[in-house]
């Protein structure tokens, strides 16, 4: 039995690069179901259409996709996925983004089968989009030790394995490169991963990274290391 096509809602300003993506998603199969200005538009589009995923701009007028995700994620959308737009890509406004609730980012200048693939790929929560960057975007605006004791999500309930995986994870290992680390198998990976997204109530690999920062399971390195 076939699966439904994938539904997307696109958030941007800017009427070329909804055009833009709305031409790329279509012809791979991806029903754009709903267009937006602005955030307040997007959080309307998504209560009525309930996406699977949301392209979001970061900037725009009214409302800015920071506050339009949180809004999204608090209305309790829990089967839609955010994916961030931004021209650069190490924009503060995405980490904020990401500790919102947002599945990951992408920059505007993507290639179409990146965009597509990117879209598919955020939907199933099962990879974290551009981890390398998504790294360097942590380490740069996580919150310093300081900041960390405002964090009240608790650990203790991960065994020393998904601790360790996390830990792993949160350095922007991909499951295949898990398994080669811990010379387990793939399956097994997936596993853990399911284990610890489940137990600390996360929606996918994003998530657990901005949390590995937040708590202190790793730590940013030095200003001088962060560029």
């Amino acid at each position: 039995m076939s699966q439904p096509p994938l539904r997307a809602v696109i958030a941007d300003d800017q009427a070329l690069v909804r055009t833009g993506f709305r031409m790329i998603l279509a012809a791979d199969g991806i029903e754009v179901v709903a267009e937006a200005v602005n955030g307040a538009e997007a959080v309307t589009a998504v209560r009525r259409t309930r996406p699977d995923v949301v392209l979001m701009d970061v900037r725009m007028p009214e409302m800015d996709g920071l506050e339009a995700t949180r809004q999204i994620m608090a209305s309790g959308a829990d089967d839609t996925r955010v994916l961030i737009l931004t021209t650069y890509d190490l924009d503060h406004y995405v980490y904020a983004a990401l500790t919102a609730g947002a599945s990951g980012f992408l920059l505007k200048d993507v290639t179409p089968e990146h965009l597509v693939a990117s879209v598919r790929l955020v939907r199933t929560g099962d990879a974290l989009l551009a981890p390398t960057i998504t790294r360097r975007l942590i380490e740069r605006f996580a919150p310093r030790d300081e900041a960390r004791s405002a964090v009240h999500r608790d650990l203790s309930e991960l065994t020393p394995r998904e601790l360790e995986v996390l830990r792993l994870l949160a350095t922007g290992l991909s499951n295949a490169e898990l398994a080669e680390r811990l010379t387990l198998s793939a399956t097994t990976v997936k596993t853990h991963v399911a284990r610890i997204l489940a137990k600390l109530g996360l929606r996918d690999r994003v998530q657990a990274v901005v949390l590995a920062y937040e708590t202190g399971l790793i730590a940013p390195g030095p200003p001088s290391e962060r560029g």
